[in-house]
């Protein structure tokens, strides 16, 4: 670890310098741990994530209100009623809003925008979930217009959200 020659404080006080850390006049301890971890889907996202690399969306139904969200919840946030099947939906949808964006996630400009979107996927009761979208030039997105999922080559595919490529407007 590489330390300032000086490193100020932003309240008063007496700078620490260098010097002072390398003769252990303030305490300094280096720690490399060696830390493991796992991260569980759950049962909803573990379905939607695994049917997403067999190139299906599955969303989950609540019994007491009827809605189908997608990605699927293990419970209605709106009933609070555990949801209690699942359902296979087209890999259709509708534009809920969008951004065009000539700026990546890092701040670098680009010539080519990426369009993120919200897709309310058709079959489903909530707004829907963020994509890109795909095969249209920016002056021709729409809210409300109907896009279709463009896949990943089966081969490809992890189990992620990224295994749908874009979404494309839907032909007709």
């Amino acid at each position: 670890m590489e330390v300032s020659k000086e490193i100020v404080m932003s309240t008063p006080g007496h700078p620490l310098k260098e010097e002072d850390i390398e003769h252990q006049r303030v305490l300094s301890v280096v720690y490399h741990p060696k830390a493991k971890y796992s991260w569980a889907t759950g049962i909803a996202i573990g379905r939607f994530l695994s049917d997403l690399k067999a190139g299906k969306i599955t969303g989950s139904k609540c019994q007491h209100c009827l809605r189908v969200v997608v990605p699927p919840r293990i419970f209605c946030e709106l009933c609070f009623k555990p949801t209690t099947s699942w359902v296979s939906l087209p890999n259709t949808g509708t534009v809920n809003t969008y951004s065009i964006s000539y700026i990546t996630a890092d701040t670098t400009r680009v010539k080519e925008p990426k369009i993120p979107a919200v897709i309310e996927i058709d079959g489903t009761s909530n707004a829907g979930f963020l994509h890109l979208l795909g095969e249209v030039k920016p002056g021709d997105v729409k809210v409300g217009m109907k896009v279709r999922a463009v896949w990943v080559e089966p081969q490809d595919r992890s189990g992620s959200i990224t295994d749908i490529k874009y979404f494309a407007p839907a032909r007709k």
